[in-house]
């Protein structure tokens, strides 16, 4: 069964079955003193010690593992700083722990929907600024991982949704390159006419973690630009009144209607020509389904034009670790072009820096749609709580295909307002 890995993102609802493996513990240990001994604050106003560094991350599997670990090793044996590096066999949970044991990791993998919590309480270190590459990663990336004002964070990778096509089946239904839908109305022919022989034109999971991408076409989301939810706008409406046409129709299935887990599982197993999932899909097929062969376009533009959702992680640091100017330099090394690049290579992720965009691009090119979409895509709801409301629209969006999508959106909305009360 092809495991539904979700690289670059995590954290929210739709996260919560992503494959998350247990890997050992490993020491990574230096000899020498690259930052000063004993404990003080440097003249950046950051902590510094002899202490080593604990990191700690969500690995999607041994790959993960080993490139992080092998890209820490590097920097400990410049840097003299000692590291260890822990795979957590749940990453929310041993957080969270370590943060009320007063042991939190130095650096950590963080996802989006928990910054906003742990700023709050003052767990994390807003270090973005003091970056020597703040300038380089997207924009977009940089306000996901922002709170009041405070770049927090460095994204570490990313991913963007984008259009998986069935090479086979597209063929066998007379389609060509030409026939790639570029608007709703060529998505909605295109899927029809690849409905037939025991699969379906389209499918997706049934979460706003896909069918968010229709209401950004619509130019719409939870949440606008200036953090208001607007869960129940026209846009909204629009977007999801459009996807129960094509699941009335019979040409696009939600993957549980087909029996599978997750969009990639349905897509792999012949259930669906095409299917909306973000680059971590690659490597699952690659694994599971090698025999498929699949093409991958950028999503098909709605109303307000192209748009897609973005998922992330990002390099926390803890407010409270001793030595902090390590830290801040280690997540420099993690985030640097040439560390991401290799990051790729190994376990597919996307560079969250621009500068990385045009060797990534030639060494994918089979791939450069996941990353065009970086000039459009909207982030996922960060505020505090609202993985819980996206829990109770998601319930909700499993029976779309006979329910009102205004109905669907207004408890969203209403929800969502909650939180800020």
């Amino acid at each position: 069964m092809l495991s539904k890995k979700m690289k670059g993102g995590g954290g929210l609802g739709w996260l919560r079955g992503a494959a998350v493996l247990t890997a050992g513990l490993v020491t990574l240990s230096a000899c020498g003193s690259g930052f000063s001994s004993g404990s003080q604050s440097s003249s950046s106003g950051l902590s510094s010690s002899d202490k080593s560094l604990t990191v700690l991350i969500g690995s999607s599997g041994d790959a993960e593992t080993k490139a992080v670990t092998d890209a820490v090793s590097a920097w400990s044996s410049k840097s003299g700083v000692s590291a260890t590096v822990t795979a957590a066999s749940n990453l929310s949970q041993q957080l969270s722990q370590g943060f009320a044991a007063k042991k939190p990791a130095d650096v950590f993998y963080l996802a989006p929907d928990s910054l906003a919590g742990y700023a709050k309480n003052g767990s994390l270190l807003a270090y973005g600024d003091q970056l020597a590459n703040k300038d380089d990663f997207y924009p977009a990336l940089v306000k996901q991982f922002s709170q009041d004002g405070k770049f927090y964070c460095a994204p570490k990778d990313f991913s963007t949704l984008q259009l998986v096509i069935n090479k086979r089946m597209w063929s066998e239904a007379g389609l060509t390159d030409a026939d790639i839908p570029t608007t709703w109305d060529q998505l909605a022919t295109v899927a029809k006419k690849l409905t037939g022989n025991g699969h379906v034109g389209l499918s997706t999971s049934s979460e706003y973690a896909r069918l968010g991408a229709f209401m950004v076409q619509a130019g719409g989301n939870l949440y606008d630009d200036d953090g208001k939810p607007t869960a129940n706008s026209d846009a909204n409406i629009k977007a999801l009144q459009y996807v129960k046409s094509l699941l009335q129709a019979g040409s696009y299935k939600f993957a549980k209607d087909l029996g599978a887990g997750w969009g990639g599982e349905a897509f792999g197993k012949g259930l669906a020509a095409m299917t909306i999932e973000g680059n971590w899909i690659t490597g699952g097929l690659s694994k599971d389904y090698p025999k498929v062969q699949y093409k991958v376009a950028e999503l098909p533009a709605g109303p307000a034009g192209k748009g897609t959702l973005q998922f992330s992680n990002c390099w926390g640091i803890a407010a409270d670790s001793p030595n902090q100017k390590a830290a801040l330099d280690l997540v420099q090394q993690l985030t640097a072009s040439s560390t991401q690049l290799a990051f790729s290579k190994a376990f597919g992720p996307m560079p969250s820096v621009k500068s990385a965009a045009s060797d990534w691009s030639s060494q994918n090119p089979t791939l450069a749609p996941f990353l065009a979409g970086a000039d459009y895509a909207k982030s996922v709801p960060v505020a505090q709580g609202a993985s819980d409301v996206i829990s109770d629209l998601n319930s909700k969006l499993e029976s779309l295909a006979t329910s009102d999508p205004k109905t669907i959106l207004d408890a969203a909305q209403k929800n969502l307002l909650a939180l800020g009360s």
